[in-house]
């Protein structure tokens, strides 16, 4: 026997059970601001993995990594117009397409490989270093290849 709200059981007992299910933005918002498992479940855990709750410094880079992606995508249209040629061989293939498929696939895969290292950010890697770390070298390699593109660019004026 169903009646609003109450779920009867073969055991007997009726339990009044609220839909959880409603999800929103103001869900979305809730868990971002008070994200509740920042460590293991169990004591018994040596390391959690997964949690509700990431470093902020992860946050900067994964948004930086984005930003500087979009920069090199935009670099790399100008110098393909004064004459350059892309290196990427899987880019280069993707750009033959058109510069709308060249950007949507270069967001496309960084976003991916960004949510990936950050999803994977506390495990280690080869036992070694921890998962983040390889987003902090993502970031050092577009610094050092969007400065070096913004140099090509400005000496092609």
């Amino acid at each position: 026997m169903e009646r609003a709200g109450v779920v009867s059981n073969p055991a007997g007992d009726n339990r009044v059970v609220a839909d959880r299910r409603h999800f929103g933005w103001r869900t979305v918002l809730y868990g971002f601001l008070r994200s509740r498992r920042r460590s293991g479940r169990r004591g018994s855990e040596s390391e959690s993995l997964f949690t509700d709750w990431h470093h902020p410094w992860l946050f900067f880079l994964a948004t930086a990594t984005m930003l500087l992606s979009s920069l090199d995508a935009f670099f790399t249209l100008q110098l393909l117009e004064r004459g350059s040629t892309e290196l990427n061989p899987v880019m280069a293939s993707v750009l033959g397409i058109s510069t709308q498929t060249f950007a949507a696939t270069k967001m496309v895969l960084t976003g991916f490989g960004i949510l990936v290292v950050v999803f994977l950010s506390r495990s280690r890697l080869f036992n070694r270093m921890r998962t983040g770390l390889v987003l902090t070298g993502f970031f050092s390699i577009y610094c050092c290849l969007v400065c070096y593109e913004f140099v090509l660019l400005i000496g092609q004026l």
